[in-house]
């Protein structure tokens, strides 16, 4: 990675570890850990091809899997990967830094139907390269395909920054509520999930 990401400067050496453990535990007592997966899944075709772009411990990735579609999970962290690996057979998972992504380089050659970047992966990616990350994820969508990301909004980057990245990376504002549920948007609202659309034509 030619930046290391917020991820890795940001937080202590147990830090992977601990995030490991917090959400097994959460998976073990039976948390809802699928809210950010169904939104995805009504936005696409059944299955579909879709990149999980951050995918942490890979919880979003696998309840997609889970309903039919063919997942690529994604993140820096070799640690988060190696438990996606492990608790979540069957989705692809892959270690790479999304201001570098590349999946055709790794064989992944075919493009994405939707992407998701969810868990605030763009509060955690390298200072400056948010604008990569979104030009990086839309070049692997088809055309007409959909990037849902959700991030809070008092983490360091301005909706605003975020929507003239996007315009920038080649995509189009469609939605954006309060919450993966879909709560009305408001403006101080302190999350939002915003769709986007790489445009057909």
């Amino acid at each position: 990675m030619a930046n290391p990401t917020r991820w890795a400067t940001d937080t202590g050496p147990e830090h992977s570890q601990w995030y490991i453990d917090r959400f097994r535990k959460l998976a073990a007592e039976g948390a809802d850990l699928a809210g950010e997966a169904r939104l995805v899944d009504t936005l696409v075709e059944p299955g579909s091809r879709i990149l999980d772009a951050g995918s942490g411990t890979g919880r979003v990735g696998a309840a997609l899997a889970q309903r039919g579609h063919t997942v690529v999970g994604v993140d820096a962290d070799p640690a988060l990967v190696a438990a996606a690996r492990a608790d979540y057979p069957g989705p692809t998972w892959l270690v790479a830094d999304l201001a570098e992504l590349d999946l055709p380089a790794l064989g992944e050659t075919e493009p994405f139907d939707a992407a998701v970047l969810a868990g605030n992966v763009l509060a955690f990616v390298a200072v400056g390269t948010e604008p990569e990350v979104l030009r990086r994820v839309a070049g692997h969508l088809r055309p007409d395909g959909v990037l849902t990301v959700g991030f809070g909004t008092e983490r360091g980057y301005p909706l605003t920054a975020f929507d003239a990245d996007a315009v920038a990376a080649g995509l189009r504002v469609e939605h954006r509520f309060a919450t993966w549920d879909l709560r009305p948007w408001r403006d101080d609202a302190p999350f939002a999930v915003t769709i986007l659309r790489r445009p057909a034509d």
